[in-house]
């Protein structure tokens, strides 16, 4: 997926790298006698974080025209934020993995198609609700309309962190159909959805070449390193015990902040963005997983944190919104270094918190099936 010259605003056709936080597993998903994963419940929060970090740090490379002569202290400090948050999409890939392989795996089609109603709806809820600010602001590059129905083939991702979705998707139905052929079950409807989306690319080229009309281009799909994050994130989350003590943890976490820093050299030396199929961004989210894996979360702290866990979808997918109000305005370019990362922190803080109260407030209206 490439993650390279993304422009800042709605109707963008390809999108700068993003997290999800999917693999939302609800008591009744559960196979009987599996616990609650409340480690899992931090690592969520930790990458739904890790994407607001990431976003809020690209505004500041984007408002110097990622060139760092043109604003030193807002480069690096936009450059050091979106590097910290670089496990954000591995993570995610793999906590879905996890979910469907191990966490709960789908009992049968019926529920299966449930679950996946889940994210669908409030993707499409929240795409025609981007394609509607955007129109609003008068940064749309085609009518809203055009728009709307090359979003529903993946053509334009109105927002551009929406493209997690349209890989996350499939990736879920893929190891969903394996998990239920497994069981002897016959998921045909499944098994429909992914020859189209296996044969959709090559389908839509062929129906432009007969027709001679423009067609949109079928951006439903994802690359391996994305199944493959997913199937290992399955396997280390899975693991039965804690990967060691607490020099164990240590050393993990601590290689983590090693990788963060080769992100940076890399995203700063060499290109920005980093592919999310770098080995680097694979290690550190792989250390990240293995320094939080079976820790303990103090009792007390239990119901806050499932709380915020239940509300990272909706925090995802409305935080774009949210930068666009309360942090893109106080992008500065003029700022030293201390005082741009203090700006970034900051505003980090604000959108985390407006992000998460705003999904926590739809949840309380009944709204979630339909915001996420």
């Amino acid at each position: 997926m490439t993650t390279s010259d993304t422009p800042v605003h709605p109707g963008v056709v390809i999108p700068r790298q993003a997290g999800a936080p999917d693999g939302e597993i609800r008591p009744r998903d559960q196979a009987p006698g599996r616990q609650h994963r409340h480690d899992i419940d931090l690592i969520r929060l930790l990458g739904s974080s890790g994407v607001i970090l990431s976003h809020v740090g690209a505004l500041f490379i984007e408002a110097v025209g990622r060139k760092s002569g043109n604003g030193p202290g807002a480069y690096w400090a936009g450059m050091t934020a979106n590097a910290i948050g670089a496990y954000a999409v591995p993570m995610f890939f793999a906590i879905a993995g996890w979910a469907v392989l191990s966490g709960a795996p789908p009992k049968d089609s019926r529920r299966m198609w449930q679950r996946l109603r889940r994210t669908l709806i409030p993707m499409f809820v929240w795409t025609a609700l981007y394609l509607l600010w955007a129109h609003f602001r008068d940064t749309n590059k085609a009518p809203v309309a055009e728009l709307a129905v090359d979003s529903l083939f993946g053509t334009v991702r109105p927002a551009y962190h929406l493209w997690f979705m349209y890989a996350y998707l499939p990736i879920i139905v893929l190891l969903a159909f394996v998990v239920l052929l497994r069981a002897g079950q016959k998921p045909w409807l499944m098994g429909g959805v992914l020859l189209a989306l296996a044969s959709g690319p090559v389908l839509m080229n062929d129906l432009h070449g007969l027709t001679d009309r423009d067609l949109p281009t079928f951006g439903w799909g994802f690359g391996v390193y994305s199944l493959v994050y997913a199937v290992l994130g399955a396997f280390l989350l899975s693991r039965p015990t804690a990967p060691g003590g607490r020099r164990a943890r240590i050393a993990w976490l601590s290689l983590a902040a090693l990788c963060a820093a080769g992100v940076l050299y890399y995203q700063s030396q060499v290109h920005y963005a980093m592919p999310n199929a770098s080995i680097v961004g694979a290690v550190f989210t792989g250390a990240i997983i293995l320094g939080l894996s079976r820790i303990r979360v103090p009792a007390r702290v239990r119901p806050f944190a499932s709380r915020l866990a239940n509300a990272a979808l909706g925090a995802y997918l409305c935080h774009i919104l949210v930068l666009d109000v309360v942090a893109d305005p106080f992008v500065d370019t003029d700022l030293s270094g201390a005082a741009a990362g203090g700006l970034v922190a900051g505003l980090t803080v604000v959108s985390i918190a407006c992000s998460f109260g705003l999904s926590l407030a739809w949840q309380r209206l009944g709204l979630k099936k339909v915001l996420g």
